[in-house]
């Protein structure tokens, strides 16, 4: 399975709004732990090596694809 590089968030404004509140009131500290620990249980939840990969690259390139 690649990587979805396509727009493919559901209510994709909605998710922004969620993301920015759950880090409001956190020192950056607190804020980079919040992000690893997202990152961590989304990786989980797709599972696939070669997908993670993907996406490492691609975040590390700047882009989505």
């Amino acid at each position: 399975m690649p990587l979805i590089t396509a727009p493919n968030l559901e209510s994709p404004d909605d998710f922004y709004e969620a993301l920015i509140a759950v880090h409001d009131g956190l020192d950056d500290a607190q804020s980079h732990a919040l992000n690893a620990r997202l990152v961590l249980l989304l990786a989980n939840h797709v599972g696939a090596l070669d997908v993670l990969r993907e996406a490492l690259q691609a975040a590390r390139a700047g882009g989505a694809g």
